[in-house]
Protein backbone atom coordinates (compact mmCIF):
# COMPACT_ATOMS: atom_id res chain seq x y z
CA UNK A 1 0.00 0.00 0.00
CA UNK A 2 1.58 3.03 -0.77
CA UNK A 3 1.54 6.26 1.03
CA UNK A 4 -1.13 8.11 -1.10
CA UNK A 5 -3.35 5.07 -0.65
CA UNK A 6 -2.60 4.80 3.02
CA UNK A 7 -3.40 8.37 3.38
CA UNK A 8 -6.84 8.54 1.08
CA UNK A 9 -8.34 5.77 3.44
CA UNK A 10 -7.00 7.35 6.68
CA UNK A 11 -9.42 10.81 5.65
CA UNK A 12 -12.19 9.10 4.15
CA UNK A 13 -12.01 6.83 7.64
CA UNK A 14 -12.05 9.56 9.13
CA UNK A 15 -15.12 11.37 7.42
CA UNK A 16 -16.74 7.93 8.63
CA UNK A 17 -15.89 8.02 12.34
CA UNK A 18 -16.79 11.83 11.67
CA UNK A 19 -20.64 10.85 10.83
CA UNK A 20 -20.37 7.82 12.72
CA UNK A 21 -19.75 10.14 15.80
CA UNK A 22 -22.78 12.69 14.93
CA UNK A 23 -25.39 9.75 14.14
CA UNK A 24 -24.49 7.81 18.00
CA UNK A 25 -24.69 11.48 19.24
CA UNK A 26 -28.00 12.20 17.75
CA UNK A 27 -29.30 8.86 19.12
CA UNK A 28 -28.55 9.42 22.80
CA UNK A 29 -30.30 12.64 22.52
CA UNK A 30 -33.10 11.59 21.05
CA UNK A 31 -33.84 8.34 23.44
CA UNK A 32 -31.67 9.10 26.12
CA UNK A 33 -32.33 12.94 26.86
CA UNK A 34 -28.72 13.29 26.37
CA UNK A 35 -27.07 16.83 27.21
CA UNK A 36 -29.62 19.77 28.42
CA UNK A 37 -28.21 22.77 26.72
CA UNK A 38 -28.47 25.84 28.15
CA UNK A 39 -27.76 28.27 25.54
CA UNK A 40 -27.92 28.52 21.17
CA UNK A 41 -24.34 28.44 21.27
CA UNK A 42 -24.06 24.98 23.15
CA UNK A 43 -26.80 23.89 20.47
CA UNK A 44 -24.43 25.01 17.72
CA UNK A 45 -20.90 23.62 19.66
CA UNK A 46 -22.38 19.90 20.21
CA UNK A 47 -21.83 18.67 16.56
CA UNK A 48 -18.67 20.08 16.17
CA UNK A 49 -17.68 17.85 19.15
CA UNK A 50 -19.22 15.16 18.06
CA UNK A 51 -17.44 15.50 14.56
CA UNK A 52 -13.96 16.10 16.73
CA UNK A 53 -14.98 12.54 18.86
CA UNK A 54 -15.44 10.63 15.46
CA UNK A 55 -12.61 11.69 14.01
CA UNK A 56 -10.47 10.35 17.04
CA UNK A 57 -11.95 7.56 17.66
CA UNK A 58 -11.67 6.88 14.13
CA UNK A 59 -7.65 7.27 14.32
CA UNK A 60 -8.15 4.55 17.29
CA UNK A 61 -9.85 2.30 14.86
CA UNK A 62 -6.92 2.68 12.24
CA UNK A 63 -4.44 1.84 15.09
CA UNK A 64 -6.44 -1.63 15.64
CA UNK A 65 -7.14 -2.09 11.99
CA UNK A 66 -3.21 -1.77 10.94
CA UNK A 67 -2.64 -4.13 14.36
CA UNK A 68 -4.96 -6.40 13.09
CA UNK A 69 -2.78 -6.39 9.30
CA UNK A 70 0.10 -6.52 11.07
CA UNK A 71 -0.87 -9.74 13.23
CA UNK A 72 -2.42 -11.52 10.33
CA UNK A 73 0.38 -10.69 8.61
CA UNK A 74 2.18 -12.71 10.84
CA UNK A 75 -0.70 -15.68 11.17
CA UNK A 76 -0.41 -16.55 7.82
CA UNK A 77 3.48 -16.38 7.83
CA UNK A 78 4.18 -18.83 10.91
CA UNK A 79 1.21 -20.89 10.92
CA UNK A 80 -1.19 -23.24 7.72
CA UNK A 81 -4.00 -21.28 6.50
CA UNK A 82 -6.53 -23.59 7.60
CA UNK A 83 -4.64 -23.09 11.18
CA UNK A 84 -4.80 -19.46 10.98
CA UNK A 85 -8.48 -19.82 10.39
CA UNK A 86 -9.11 -21.91 13.45
CA UNK A 87 -6.73 -19.90 15.50
CA UNK A 88 -8.96 -16.98 14.53
CA UNK A 89 -12.10 -18.67 15.23
CA UNK A 90 -11.11 -19.47 18.77
CA UNK A 91 -9.91 -15.96 19.65
CA UNK A 92 -13.39 -14.37 17.89
CA UNK A 93 -14.87 -16.89 19.97
CA UNK A 94 -13.04 -15.95 23.64
CA UNK A 95 -13.53 -12.62 22.84
CA UNK A 96 -17.05 -12.87 22.94
CA UNK A 97 -17.02 -14.98 26.04
CA UNK A 98 -14.93 -12.57 27.43
CA UNK A 99 -17.46 -9.39 26.81
CA UNK A 100 -20.67 -11.18 27.53
CA UNK A 101 -19.60 -14.00 30.44
CA UNK A 102 -16.02 -13.41 32.36
CA UNK A 103 -16.51 -9.79 33.01
CA UNK A 104 -19.99 -10.33 35.09
CA UNK A 105 -19.36 -14.25 36.35
CA UNK A 106 -15.86 -13.67 37.05
CA UNK A 107 -14.85 -10.08 37.46
CA UNK A 108 -18.60 -8.99 38.84
CA UNK A 109 -17.87 -5.43 36.68
CA UNK A 110 -21.00 -5.38 34.73
CA UNK A 111 -24.67 -6.68 34.53
CA UNK A 112 -25.18 -9.67 32.09
CA UNK A 113 -27.96 -8.04 30.20
CA UNK A 114 -25.86 -5.14 28.81
CA UNK A 115 -23.12 -7.19 27.97
CA UNK A 116 -25.44 -10.03 26.52
CA UNK A 117 -26.83 -7.38 23.87
CA UNK A 118 -23.31 -5.77 23.33
CA UNK A 119 -22.36 -8.92 21.99
CA UNK A 120 -24.79 -9.99 20.14
CA UNK A 121 -24.60 -6.77 18.12
CA UNK A 122 -21.03 -6.96 17.73
CA UNK A 123 -21.59 -10.70 16.60
CA UNK A 124 -24.67 -9.27 13.96
CA UNK A 125 -22.75 -6.33 12.69
CA UNK A 126 -20.12 -8.96 12.03
CA UNK A 127 -21.93 -11.39 9.63
CA UNK A 128 -23.20 -8.64 7.80
CA UNK A 129 -20.56 -7.20 7.31
CA UNK A 130 -18.73 -10.67 6.58
CA UNK A 131 -21.27 -11.34 4.02
CA UNK A 132 -20.60 -7.87 2.45
CA UNK A 133 -17.28 -8.85 2.30
CA UNK A 134 -17.61 -11.86 1.20
CA UNK A 135 -19.94 -10.61 -2.03
CA UNK A 136 -16.84 -7.97 -2.95
CA UNK A 137 -14.28 -11.03 -2.85
CA UNK A 138 -14.48 -14.50 -2.23
CA UNK A 139 -16.03 -16.73 0.90
CA UNK A 140 -12.20 -17.17 2.22
CA UNK A 141 -13.21 -13.67 3.68
CA UNK A 142 -15.72 -15.00 5.98
CA UNK A 143 -13.49 -15.74 9.24
CA UNK A 144 -10.59 -13.18 9.02
CA UNK A 145 -13.96 -10.46 8.70
CA UNK A 146 -15.69 -11.92 11.86
CA UNK A 147 -12.34 -11.86 13.74
CA UNK A 148 -11.60 -8.35 12.99
CA UNK A 149 -15.33 -6.98 13.54
CA UNK A 150 -15.66 -9.42 16.88
CA UNK A 151 -12.09 -9.67 18.42
CA UNK A 152 -10.50 -6.34 17.58
CA UNK A 153 -13.65 -4.48 18.49
CA UNK A 154 -13.67 -5.71 21.79
CA UNK A 155 -9.94 -5.34 22.45
CA UNK A 156 -10.88 -1.62 21.32
CA UNK A 157 -13.53 -1.34 23.61
CA UNK A 158 -12.59 -2.54 26.67
CA UNK A 159 -11.28 0.39 28.03
CA UNK A 160 -14.42 2.45 27.90
CA UNK A 161 -16.56 -0.62 29.29
CA UNK A 162 -13.77 -0.55 32.59
CA UNK A 163 -15.82 2.59 32.66
CA UNK A 164 -19.40 0.81 33.16
CA UNK A 165 -21.65 3.89 31.38
CA UNK A 166 -23.71 2.54 29.04
CA UNK A 167 -23.97 6.38 27.23
CA UNK A 168 -19.91 6.01 26.72
CA UNK A 169 -19.99 2.71 25.30
CA UNK A 170 -23.33 3.66 23.00
CA UNK A 171 -21.24 6.65 21.90
CA UNK A 172 -17.54 4.52 21.34
CA UNK A 173 -19.00 1.27 19.91
CA UNK A 174 -21.35 3.05 16.88
CA UNK A 175 -18.13 4.94 15.33
CA UNK A 176 -16.14 2.48 15.72
CA UNK A 177 -17.99 -0.44 14.30
CA UNK A 178 -18.63 2.09 11.33
CA UNK A 179 -15.00 2.74 10.93
CA UNK A 180 -13.99 -0.56 11.49
CA UNK A 181 -16.63 -2.16 8.78
CA UNK A 182 -15.59 0.44 6.63
CA UNK A 183 -11.67 0.02 6.77
CA UNK A 184 -11.97 -4.11 6.04
CA UNK A 185 -14.80 -3.70 3.74
CA UNK A 186 -12.47 -1.07 1.37
CA UNK A 187 -9.02 -3.22 2.36
CA UNK A 188 -9.52 -5.25 -1.32
CA UNK A 189 -10.00 -2.12 -3.02
CA UNK A 190 -7.40 -0.11 -2.32
CA UNK A 191 -4.90 -2.89 -2.54
CA UNK A 192 -5.97 -4.15 -5.78
CA UNK A 193 -6.17 -0.19 -7.10
CA UNK A 194 -2.34 -0.65 -6.39
CA UNK A 195 -1.61 -3.71 -7.68
CA UNK A 196 -3.25 -2.56 -11.02
CA UNK A 197 -0.83 0.36 -10.77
Amino acid sequence: MSLRKWSKLFFKTLLVGAIGAVIAGLILQLFNGGIQFKSTVDILIYPSILLGYGALVSVYSQMGFFAYLTLNYMGTGIFRRRTWQYIQVVLATLALFELVFFRTFVGGQSSLQSDLILGIAILLVAIVVAYFKVKSTNASAWIPTIFFMVAVTIVEIIGVLGIGVQNATIFIIIPLLVCNAYQILTLHKVTQDEKKS
